[in-house]
Parts: C-alpha cells; sequence; structure tokens
C-alpha cells in the first residue's frame, strides 16, 4: 500500500511551498499578478504556496516558469549533478545496463 502522506513529506511541501512565496516575493509579485503570469488560478497558486500538495505537476512548472526558476528547479533534481548519483550511475553503465 502506497503511503500517501507523512510528517516529513507535509513538511517538505510546506517548505517548498514557503520557498516559491518568497520568489514571489523577491520578484515584486503579488500572488494575483503570479497567478495571472503562469496561467493558474489564485487557489492552485495558494494550494502551491501553502504547500497542500494539490496543484498539477503542469500548474507547478507554470509558476516555476513564471518566477523564472524552472531551469534551477529541473537542474537541482538531476541525478548527473550530484557525485553520489555519478559514482552510481557510472556502476551502472559499466555493468551494461541503460539510464
Amino acid at each position: 500500500m502506497v503511503q500517501r502522506s507523512s510528517v516529513r513529506r507535509e513538511r517538505l511541501l510546506r517548505e517548498f511551498g514557503a520557498n516559491i512565496r518568497r520568489w514571489r516575493r523577491v520578484n515584486g509579485t503579488t500572488a494575483s499578478e503570479l497567478a495571472e503570469r503562469a496561467f493558474v488560478t489564485r487557489a492552485t497558486l495558494r494550494d502551491i504556496e501553502t504547500g497542500t500538495g494539490t496543484a498539477r505537476t503542469d500548474s507547478l512548472f507554470a509558476v516555476l516558469m513564471a518566477l523564472g526558476i524552472a531551469d534551477s528547479i529541473v537542474s537541482a533534481a538531476d541525478p548527473y549533478n550530484t557525485s553520489a548519483a555519478r559514482a552510481r550511475i557510472d556502476e551502472i553503465l559499466r555493468k551494461g545496463g541503460e539510464l
């Protein structure tokens, strides 16, 4: 059975949402302006900023793109950008595996 919620997951969603809110403020943008630029509803943006975890992935990326940080987020998730993952990738490839 898949666990849909955990204390850690909820904390990370809240922290991520708070970071999105901070980026919005750094950019000098109101919530309404950002929602409009990202073509999402104000309620969707509120869900993202509060970390409820109900926003669709494409809506989240629309907000990240409107903030100008989507590339950074995608890069941060790239396993090639971490030494631990690169070592594992090398091992997988050396054994003839694929990614």
